[in-house]
């Protein structure tokens, strides 16, 4: 069996004047770029089978509708299976919102088609340029710990998953074809003040890494509670370079202990039912508002950027998101596309959430495969995925999440069979 690849990336910067997503407090529209938003495609494939087709976007997420588009023109210029393209945004903040107008209740945006329409038709042109590419490669997994640019967002000594995976690609005669690494951290090192579109520090990290491949692709990991807000020294694009850079040279550091990966790219999907949560009262809400408006006025004194003051403030701010749910409400239950993509002892588990590293920590240990990355915001958004200790405490995150409470446990047992099932290549069976 050889393993084919052809990758490719192009530029999907907008132009200034559109609203940007990601903060609530943001004001004004975007006026200028730090750095270029990029759509980077890898597709891994074989004689006898299509493969995988990972399309990453430097976006904010790829709602239902987003995905679906992109895939449609993937799938009919490289005629492989829709289904078998998997659409991943980085999560930043400093990209627009057009792209899928608002991705949850509580923040409010509007769908700008002409920038949809244009995302699509370079995302379809990158994907014209990959049959004709198309080449034998050989693999190389390199998993380790990396420094230190993300952690817990919540406090000091909480879980966060701060391994690195990563991938890449050699032609024949050794040279360097790609690289797919993943870690896990919100992008949001640039703030609500920041008005110019950015990657962040994902494509700080890749641009470093170009020394290493020609195309280099970032998955998202389980970032639902993992941010630099305990980590970074600044707001500003300096400490984004500086925190991409460190990334970048930790994954180099491992390069030299890759190790062969062989065998068939597999595929495997199914769809989780999820009920919607139940929903407080609107004068529950208003009572948690009011608790949480009170919190954060207690510790302003500490600085807007103090990481007391921005736990303080998104709980105020997952409070009023709150109220606009329960006005809105919420009614049935959410299908939750789930794919496992493996390439021998590793594994790759996508789904469309923002899920805690607790959660994420459980699932790869569950895992009958040597090497299981979590991979969020993957062909849909359907937001947070909190664990336990988030309910406990009243963290943003369990105010504004979609699912029920008790959908963390529900997803580490699914996503365990559906691992175990994709190794034993047993048939997999829609879950509810």
């Amino acid at each position: 069996m050889t393993l084919l690849l052809a990758a490719g990336r192009t530029v999907i910067t907008p132009g200034p004047g559109h609203p940007m997503g990601g903060y609530l407090a943001r004001e004004g529209v975007a006026t200028g770029v730090h750095d270029d938003l990029e759509a980077t495609l890898v597709w891994l494939s074989s004689d006898d089978d299509p493969g995988v087709v990972w399309v990453t976007l430097d976006a904010l997420a790829a709602d239902v509708a987003l995905t679906d588009a992109l895939t449609a023109v993937v799938a009919a210029e490289t005629g492989v299976p829709a289904e078998r393209v998997l659409v991943c945004a980085s999560h930043t903040h400093s990209g627009p919102d057009g792209w899928t107008g608002s991705i949850h209740p509580g923040l409010p945006a509007e769908l700008e088609p002409e920038l949809v329409g244009r995302l699509v038709d370079q995302v379809r042109e990158a994907a014209r340029q990959l049959c004709p590419h198309r080449t034998p490669v050989v693999a190389r997994w390199n998993e380790g710990m990396a420094a230190r640019i993300g952690a817990n967002r919540h406090r000091h000594d909480g879980p966060h998953d701060g391994s690195v995976g990563v991938l890449t690609l050699h032609h024949l005669d050794g040279s360097a074809a790609a690289m797919l690494f993943d870690y896990a951290s919100h992008p949001t090192v640039l703030g609500p003040d920041n008005l110019a579109w950015s990657a962040d520090w994902p494509g700080v990290a890749r641009r470093e890494l170009a020394a290493h491949a020609p195309v280099v692709a970032f998955l998202q990991g389980a970032a639902g509670d993992a941010s630099s807000r305990f980590v970074r020294r600044g707001r500003g694009y300096a400490e984004v370079t500086a925190l991409g850079g460190l990334l970048a040279e930790s994954i180099t550091r491992l390069l030299p202990s890759g190790r062969a990966v062989d065998g068939p790219v597999r595929l495997t999907q199914t769809t989780l039912r999820l009920p919607y949560r139940a929903l407080p009262s609107i004068p529950e809400c208003r009572r948690l508002r009011e608790g949480a408006e009170l919190g954060w006025r207690k510790v302003l004194s500490g600085g807007e950027n103090d990481p007391a003051v921005r736990v303080a403030r998104t709980r105020y701010e997952g409070a009023l998101m709150l109220s606009t749910l329960a006005a809105e409400g919420l009614v049935g239950e959410a299908e939750i596309p789930v794919t496992v993509v493996s390439l021998g002892e590793v594994a790759w588990l996508h789904t469309p959430f923002e899920l805690f590293s607790s959660i994420a920590l459980r699932i790869r240990a569950a895992s009958p495969f040597a090497h299981t990355r979590v991979i969020g915001y993957t062909n849909g958004y359907f937001g947070y995925l909190p664990d336990h200790d988030a309910y406990r405490d009243g963290l943003y995150e369990s105010y504004i999440a979609l699912v029920e409470q008790g959908s963390a446990d529900v997803v580490v047992d699914r996503c365990a069979e559906l691992l175990h099932a994709h190794r034993e290549r047993r048939a997999v069976v829609n879950t509810v």
